[in-house]
């Protein structure tokens, strides 16, 4: 059975798809099996694949529609990696389910068919807690926040986690918060350090905040536009070291089972 998380920040600029792409990037290079699903309709994931959204025929809209299985509309962009692209057609059906019975299960149900195929399954979510994201959070085993190492977004993080609390109590008892993924790192300036050291002590013994921490550089806005990730694009590169390093944490958080 795959392990599914979802990738969740109700702030936009977070890093959110540069992190599950580039985490899929080095899975890839260690010969793990990979879905991504791309259910924000910013297509941003979609996009940095190489994959043409114009030219796309069925995509995650129909499968929350419950016109497509997930099957149906997946495309593989890396020997050990398929995507689930979308389109800015999924923005639809959030207005569309508002009166559906069992909204919030829809992502849950289309990928049910499919855990025996990958050893990760990671969700792109968009910048909202709608029910797009709600249906992410619904499916996945794990949840885990990018955080851009800026204030606002750490007092969003705290909302969020709130919110997750509620989705444990209400809608998935069995989600695990992962932990928090500090992004965008500048060490030239003071107030990137100054947010680092107060998420690190805000929310120690709340949740877990990976020792990694993600620099910015603008490769990571170079690289999509080639279709690429940031370890495909240019490997030697710092940031592209940075995933690697936390990818290799991320896999002991499952390795060493301290989630469960």
């Amino acid at each position: 059975m795959a392990y599914t998380i979802a990738f969740a920040n109700q702030k936009g600029g977070t890093a959110k798809t540069t992190t599950v792409a580039n985490l899929a990037g080095v899975l890839n290079e260690l010969g793990t099996r990979v879905l991504l699903v791309d259910i924000d309709p910013q297509a941003s994931l979609t996009i940095g694949f190489g994959v043409n959204v114009p030219e796309l025929g069925q995509t995650m809209y129909d499968v929350i529609a419950g016109d497509a299985a997930l099957a149906d509309v997946l495309r593989q962009v890396r020997e050990n990696v398929d995507l689930a692209p979308t389109n800015i057609n999924l923005s639809v059906a959030e207005l569309q389910l508002v009166g559906e019975m069992r909204r919030e299960d829809r992502l849950k149900q289309a990928l049910a068919p499919l855990q025996g195929r990958y050893d990760f399954i990671l969700i792109d979510c968009p910048p909202s807690l709608g029910l797009l994201t709600l249906n992410a959070l619904s499916a996945a085993d794990h949840v885990l926040i990018p955080m851009s190492c800026d204030y606002y977004a750490l007092v969003g993080v705290r909302l969020l986690l709130d919110t997750l609390r509620r989705v444990q109590e209400r809608l998935n008892p069995h989600l695990r918060i992962l932990g928090v993924l500090p992004t965008r790192y500048d060490a030239r300036t003071l107030h990137s350090k100054e947010v680092l050291e107060e998420v690190r002590g805000r929310l120690d013994g709340q949740v877990n905040v990976f020792d990694t921490v993600i620099r910015e550089t603008v490769r990571f806005k170079e690289a999509p536009i080639q279709g690429q990730t940031i370890t495909e694009y240019m490997s030697g590169h710092p940031a592209a070291q940075d995933f690697r390093e936390f990818t290799e944490e991320f896999l002991h958080e499952f390795e060493q089972k301290s989630i469960a």
